[in-house]
């Protein structure tokens, strides 16, 4: 048995660049991942089945999940098809909150399984195999700051981001991914934000740049009325940053003052502004291993 944490991430940085002729979207992004994280299990059984559990019964537990479609992925690059394998996910990250909660689920599995069966792929293999599955899987597998770009399949490593406290806030307001998308394409006009400031700030490991230079054009077409309540409540507490996560809704703020971000937390918490609000850290790492067996 192989246990897991898989990390949340955010979005210090993004940007898209282009619509694709398949329909997908070049991006620019500059991604965090945080330690807010699921809990992985996987084991083998003898069934030669894939069965997958989860404590969120509000998530699909057959093929619609990705962490399903990852264990299919990595069984047939494997060779392994016809191996049985049990997988739990313990539920912490926010699902349907711009934190890739699932595709943090998927790199644990990818990983996970990795292990398990001892193949030793190596983490270019891994994240080929995840980007099969998810745009966001790879960089969930190697975790840590780094510039990704395309489709999410070209990641270059960046220097660590300073370790700080990381709070993030979920309204109840919903985004559609999709919808986030179309809306983006359907503008009239995008103001894009400063892409070389960040990526040099990001290269030299300069804190106060990455926060100045930061930013998310989905802010600019995905409306969601809390958002500046809580950026508001953020910034009063002494964030270096408040923005918008991927697609939304969840909002984030980095405070290097964890009474500051626990202050954050508190007033969040009684602001009737959000549906759920999580203190945690920047984490080096995607999949972290816990316990093996």
């Amino acid at each position: 048995m192989i246990e897991l944490r898989a990390n949340a991430k955010i979005n210090l940085f993004l940007d898209i660049l282009a619509k694709l002729p398949n329909g997908y979207h070049s991006l620019f992004m500059v991604m965090q991942s945080v330690s807010l994280a699921d809990i992985v299990t996987v084991s083998e059984n003898g069934e030669g089945i894939i069965r997958l559990t989860c404590s969120e019964p509000a998530l699909p537990t057959d093929s619609k999940n990705i962490a399903y479609r990852a264990a299919q992925a990595f069984l047939e690059e494997a060779g392994l098809v016809g191996r049985g394998v049990d997988i739990h996910i313990e539920k912490h990250i926010p699902f349907e909150a711009g934190l890739a909660g699932g595709s943090a689920d998927g790199a644990g599995v990818i990983v996970g399984l990795d292990r398990l069966f001892k193949t030793d792929m190596g983490t270019q293999k891994l994240c080929d195999i995840g980007l099969k599955i998810g745009s966001d899987v790879p960089f969930c597998i190697s975790g840590g700051t780094m510039l990704s770009q395309h489709t999410g399949g070209i990641l270059s490593c960046l220097p660590p981001l300073k370790s700080c406290f990381v709070v993030l806030a979920k309204p109840a307001t919903g985004v559609s991914t999709a919808r986030a998308y179309g809306d983006f394409d359907s503008a009239n006009y995008i103001y894009h934000p400063n892409k070389v400031g960040m990526l040099d700030a990001a290269a030299n490991g300069d804190f106060e740049g990455i926060c100045r230079h930061a930013g998310n054009v989905f802010e600019q077409t995905i409306e969601v009325p809390e958002r500046v309540r809580i950026k508001s409540i953020m910034r009063r507490c002494g964030s270096s940053l408040a923005q918008m996560s991927g697609s939304g809704p969840t909002v984030f703020a980095l405070f290097e003052s964890e009474s500051d971000a626990e202050k954050c937390r508190d007033k969040l918490e009684n602001s009737g502004l959000v549906k759920s609000v999580h203190l945690c850290k920047t984490a080096e790492r995607g999949v972290e291993p816990v316990n093996e067996v």
